[in-house]
């Protein structure tokens, strides 16, 4: 059996950081059960396509294993689904803007009377405090997390990391939370409010800034590379480049074919511990010995002599040449890989973190898989739902809808248009 086969969620969440936590969920066997506006859908449905009148990969990629019902939540006979829905399911899970679950009649204390068991997590922008009723999207998230402020080049302005730290990171936590609140529920008995706020989410992931924030107050952070050079730190844990932030100093260099490659550099740490077998590497054997070098104190006004020195040794390899004579010395290193080169390689295929899906309108695509193993538990990734498929399976076997109360339910376009032959 799945992990969490026998859970059902009701999946009122649209775009990426509500999608991302119950596909998570889906992942390990629950029922979510994704509920969208008829003849309109999630709005990631129709974003960035590239192919016409097709569900994007925007969306593909964040609903797998889910079901769909189409449902007008404003129409009484809607209205009277949901009640249902939320009577049968243990977790509903909603990221619209504040207030809205509110106006739609199914707050707090009303989900709480028709099913005192249920689980009502949400995806906000911000907690409780002065922002709470702002609307943020993932880069805004980042900047007011503090991930903005601390990435970047010293002599440059703040920036926004590729990883979706903001939307997808808060969609983890949040699946945590869900998942701790239904264990504690087998011991009360009873549902709660789960939140997790964009905000704190990213400032959760740049736990290691506000370290380096309060270390700040007692003097300056020599494993940064502005310590070495004599530049004065501010007031703020200050944007660091490249320099490892686990107080190993650590660089982005260069590596053969970069003229030509723009992902053709590796990253590369000098460890403290494994000092003496990278000066062996590099041909500097005699910096071991020199008290000028031999110890990381010594070194620290040295750091960007050094690492020139070690791109003028990458540069004559590959960064895959590198890595396989630097990993059996137990020096960290690691190639900057593209998405191609990600795509492609075959030991992500083999444990499932990469999987090739088969889509009924678009063909097959590629997708990122569970990233999380469970021996007993293993995952399927199956397709996304087209919009509205399963809304007749779901009031049927979900809701126990048949015969005469189904006619009604599909005869009063509360659930948008239904095709023929899923109706017989």
């Amino acid at each position: 059996m799945k992990a969490l086969e026998g859970v059902k969620i009701l999946d009122f969440t649209h775009v990426q950081s509500g999608p991302t936590c119950t596909q998570l969920l889906a992942w390990f066997g629950a029922d979510v059960i994704k509920v969208e506006r008829p003849g309109v859908g999630d709005a990631t449905r129709g974003q960035l396509r590239d192919i016409p009148d097709v569900d994007s990969l925007y969306f593909t990629m964040l609903n797998h294993n889910k079901r769909s019902i189409t449902l007008n939540t404003k129409d009484e006979t809607g209205k009277e689904v949901l009640e249902r829905l939320v009577k049968e399911c243990d977790i509903l899970v909603e990221n619209f803007a504040p207030g809205a679950l509110d106006r739609m009649g199914f707050g707090w204390d009303r989900i709480q009377e028709l099913n005192p068991r249920m689980i009502m997590a949400s995806v906000k922008g911000f907690g409780p405090g002065p922002y709470e009723d702002c609307k943020v999207y993932e880069n805004v998230a980042q900047c007011t997390g503090g991930s903005a402020s601390t990435t970047g080049f010293l002599d440059g302005p703040p920036t926004v990391t590729g990883a979706q730290i903001g939307d997808s990171g808060t969609g983890v936590h949040l699946a945590l939370g869900i998942v701790t609140a239904l264990y504690q529920r087998e011991q009360t008995g009873r549902g709660q409010k789960v939140l997790a706020a964009m905000q704190d989410g990213v400032l959760n992931l740049c736990r290691v800034k506000l370290r380096d924030q309060q270390r700040l107050e007692h003097g300056p952070l020599n494993e940064y590379s502005q310590a070495g050079q004599g530049i004065p730190f501010g007031e703020a844990t200050p944007r660091a480049g490249n320099d490892s932030g686990g107080g190993q100093p650590g660089w982005i260099v260069k590596c053969k074919g970069w003229e030509t490659d723009p992902n053709a550099y590796v990253y590369f740490i000098t460890q403290a511990a494994v000092w003496g077998s990278v000066c062996d590497v590099i041909g500097k054997p005699e910096w071991k010995e020199d008290p000028d070098y031999a110890k990381p104190p010594a070194r620290l006004d040295k750091i960007a002599h050094i690492f020139d020195t070690i791109e003028a040794w990458t540069k004559t390899k590959t960064k895959f040449e590198v890595m396989d004579i630097c990993n059996p010395l137990d020096i960290p290193c690691g190639p900057i890989l593209s998405m191609k080169e990600l795509a492609e390689e075959p030991s992500l295929r083999e444990t499932g973190t990469i999987v090739e899906v088969d889509h009924p309108e678009r063909g097959k695509y590629l997708t990122v898989g569970c990233p999380v193993k469970l021996s007993d538990s293993e995952v399927e990734v199956t397709r996304s739902p087209l919009l509205g498929e399963h809304t007749v399976e779901v009031l049927s076997d979900v809701l126990g809808y048949t015969g005469e109360s189904l006619e009604r339910i599909i005869a009063s376009g509360a659930v948008g248009e239904i095709k023929a032959e899923a109706a017989e």
